[in-house]
């Protein structure tokens, strides 16, 4: 689990800037313009589009997660009640979710990590919360285990599943410039 949070600490120090992270044994911070690259030739399209002056488009954000369901409505049902999760709307007058602006960690990971819990799961979300005590005591109340890891330096996680056995990580960052 260290060796993920300090790939996340990478990201994060390359988002809020290479102060974020303090220095730590075998965690380098990145700093500059540019995103780390997986392979030479990505590194020279990104180069490129840097050196010719013209900036590369990007997303501006995730506008919606979609995943397989053995039982969409229940499950949808169970996001809205638990964590506050608007569905999609169905009818004129119905709000779409919005969350709060925030760092938002887009991260594959190796396809044999045990990260996730069930090797079968293939993904994870992670929701920024404000208060993970009060969430945490919520869900437990609601009968739902919570898992709550030690403090990191980046903040604190806890873990629930879904009803369908989907991996939730739940985060509240430490840094009062990361809104959640």
């Amino acid at each position: 689990m260290r060796f993920h949070r300090r790939q996340l600490l990478r990201t994060l120090s390359f988002g809020f800037g290479s102060s974020f992270i303090l220095s730590r044994p075998g965690i380098a911070a990145q700093t500059g313009t540019q995103p780390m690259t997986s392979s030479p030739a990505a590194g020279a399209v990104a180069r490129k589009g840097v050196a010719t002056g013209t900036e590369m488009e990007k997303v501006t954000g995730i506008g919606g997660l979609f995943f397989r369901a053995h039982d969409p409505k229940a499950l949808g049902s169970w996001y809205q009640q638990h964590l506050g999760v608007s569905l999609t709307p169905s009818s004129e007058g119905e709000h779409v979710w919005e969350q709060e602006a925030g760092p938002t960690v887009f991260a594959p990971f190796p396809e044999t990590t045990g990260y996730f819990g069930d090797i079968h799961k293939v993904w994870m979300v992670n929701f920024r919360v404000r208060d993970l005590d009060k969430m945490a005591a919520q869900l437990q109340a609601a009968g739902i285990e919570v898992k709550i890891a030690p403090d990191d330096s980046i903040g604190r996680f806890a873990r629930i599943h879904d009803p369908e056995g989907n991996p939730i990580e739940l985060w509240q960052p430490k840094d009062p410039h990361a809104k959640g």
